[in-house]
């Protein structure tokens, strides 16, 4: 059958979906006469990314359309209080770039921002609820730099189904219904307790409109003032208001952060996999090297010999997962604070001697982080803790250029604090929370200026002859990094479609437990991997794949069945 466009094939499949425990039907989706495509984790985000594909615009402006409207309607997971990792390909020039908008600490934070006076590191929640959390929003910095580079529309054309979504309302999705009825720490901040909850203090029900005019007018400021409105002018005055003014937990952010925050243009970070070249960002995301790690490690392993999700293909995939965690841990920081040996990390030479490590035979975990060629220093592995509230979108645009975005705000809903009608970040607690070991200072603490670590890993892949051949990412904490190599194996070794590649069971090692995605077939091979010294979980693994591939000049997408999004086309 048709549906917007589309031609959908295959037999249908019900999945479990995470955090919602209902039952989603999904498909793999093809369109034969297509020249664009997103596919992004809500489906009013992708109308709004897919109308301005429509009308002739870059990968690049409907990136910006897709995130102006997941700041309304999926607040839990990204928006412009937040950050962003964006990876380009441009058809023309065949190059890939790699836009980054982390956020930055500010100017006045210390070393021991996250420890108590007897200098224990504060608990979780304990930093994240609050102004304590909160880092420079750099997600409008950094597409404001892109859609400099590749933009085809004007600026303000962008923002016209975000301000109007805001105005008019949108109906709360049960998935934003669900996580604003299990969040403890929401309602207890104003203003987000007296728009996302009734008075008697429950969570607005799914199906409910729910109108955010005070968004309407913040997206009215940057369109017609451009980003400045957002960083030197009023919008930026409410946010340190909220930051500052939190009556618990009172963060240091100040209007010279906001002022002085610098979207970049960093280098990719690329390597080859069976003659495919695998490329994503570099530091300060660990993303990108851990990712191609993995893959590195498991070029010569015969994965196409084995069967996805058999004992061996999880044996093979969790030994090198492990391995390049470890090196995570101890390596991978904002490059522009720490000497990161990317280069070293991905070196043909080292990752052949780590990969002598990889056996059939039983496992003992955690592995101990390598030594790669030109690292300097003593450094100790760090805590952070990376939990999963992100979003990611994918996009093909009609001459062929390509956005792969992974957004922000790290917990969910963030700090819970909201000024201007969106949520803030707390993305200062993917520092490590600890500076300093017995063993060294730790290369992901916090420091004035410095960008935290992230997992976020939107790749682009290009085929032997250097044209686009897939736009992947996820959200999912630091098992992001997981969730992206698992598809892009289920693509390159496997042959699969983009949506059987998402679909595949996840099953991620991070250097430890062993996590089986719960109610798939793969947790049949429990007994066999705790057999092999593995400790298994059996866990639910909310990931939200999104992703395009082209085979034979077909683009072909895909959306993760374990949350609500979409694939769009003309």
């Amino acid at each position: 059958m048709i549906k917007n466009g589309f031609h959908f094939y295959g037999r249908k499949i019900t999945v479990f979906l995470a955090l919602l425990a209902f039952l989603l039907p999904t498909s793999i989706v093809r369109a034969k006469d297509s020249n664009y495509m997103i596919s992004a984790a809500n489906p009013l985000a992708a109308e709004a990314g897919r109308k301005i594909l429509e009308k002739g615009g870059s990968a690049v402006d409907a990136a910006i359309a897709t995130q102006l409207v997941l700041t309304l309607v999926e607040p839990q997971s990204s928006g412009i209080g937040g950050g962003a990792f964006l990876v380009h390909f441009n058809k023309a020039s065949k190059k890939v770039q790699t836009y980054d908008g982390r956020e930055m600490a500010p100017a006045a934070v210390k070393e021991d921002h996250f420890l108590k006076n007897d200098g224990k590191p504060l608990k979780f929640y304990e930093a994240v609820v609050g102004g304590r959390a909160v880092g420079a929003p750099g997600a409008l910095a950094m597409l404001k730099k892109a859609h400099d580079a590749h933009g085809k529309l004007p600026w303000n054309m962008l923002f016209e189904d975000a301000i109007t979504l805001s105005e008019k309302g949108f109906k709360i999705s049960p998935r934003l219904h669900f996580l604003l009825n299990r969040d403890k720490f929401l309602k207890t901040k104003e203003p987000a307790r007296s728009y996302f909850y009734t008075k008697e203090g429950e969570a607005k029900k799914a199906g409910t409109v729910l109108k955010n005019p005070e968004l309407a007018e913040t997206l009215s400021r940057i369109r017609d003032g451009g980003i400045a409105a957002f960083y030197t002018e009023e919008i930026a005055s409410r946010i340190i208001q909220a930051v500052q003014n939190d009556p618990t937990n009172p963060g240091n952010l100040t209007e010279a952060d906001l002022a002085n925050y610098v979207a970049k243009e960093r280098a990719p970070v690329c390597a080859s996999y069976h003659e495919n070249m695998v490329c994503g960002m570099g530091p300060p995301t660990s993303g990108g090297v851990t990712a191609l790690q993995i893959l590195r490690l498991l070029e010569k392993a015969k994965l196409s010999e084995t069967k996805p999700g058999s004992l061996d293909a999880i044996h093979l995939i969790s030994q090198a997962s492990a391995l390049a965690f470890a090196d995570r841990g101890m390596y991978l920081a904002d490059r522009d604070f720490v000497d990161v040996p990317v280069k070293g990390l991905l070196d043909t030479g080292y990752l052949e001697g780590r990969a002598r490590q990889i056996t059939k035979g039983n496992v003992t975990l955690p592995f101990e982080a390598g030594t790669p060629p030109k690292t300097s220093g003593l450094l100790s592995p760090d805590d952070a803790i990376e939990l999963p509230s992100t979003s990611h979108f994918s996009i093909v645009d009609s001459d062929g250029n390509a956005v792969s975005m992974t957004t922000s705000v790290e917990n969910v809903f963030g700090s819970r604090l909201m000024a201007g009608g969106f949520i803030l970040n707390n993305q200062l607690t993917d520092f490590s929370f600890r500076p300093k070991t017995e063993k060294g200072l730790v290369a992901n603490r916090i420091q004035a200026g410095k960008r935290p670590r992230s997992s976020m890993n939107p790749m682009i892949i290009l085929g032997p002859d250097n044209t686009l051949k897939a736009v992947i990412g996820s959200p999912g904490g630091s098992r992001i990094i997981g969730y992206v190599t698992k598809t892009v194996i289920g693509i390159l070794d496997w042959n699969l479609s983009m949506q059987d590649a998402i679909n595949l069971p996840h099953h991620i090692n991070r250097n430890g437990t062993l996590d089986l995605e719960k109610e798939t077939a793969i947790t049949a091979q429990k007994e066999k991997l705790e057999g092999l010294g593995y400790n298994v979980k059996v866990r639910t693994l909310n990931s939200g794949l999104h992703g395009i591939l082209i085979r034979n000049g077909i683009l072909e997408g895909g959306a993760d069945p374990r949350r609500e999004g979409v694939v769009l086309s003309n």
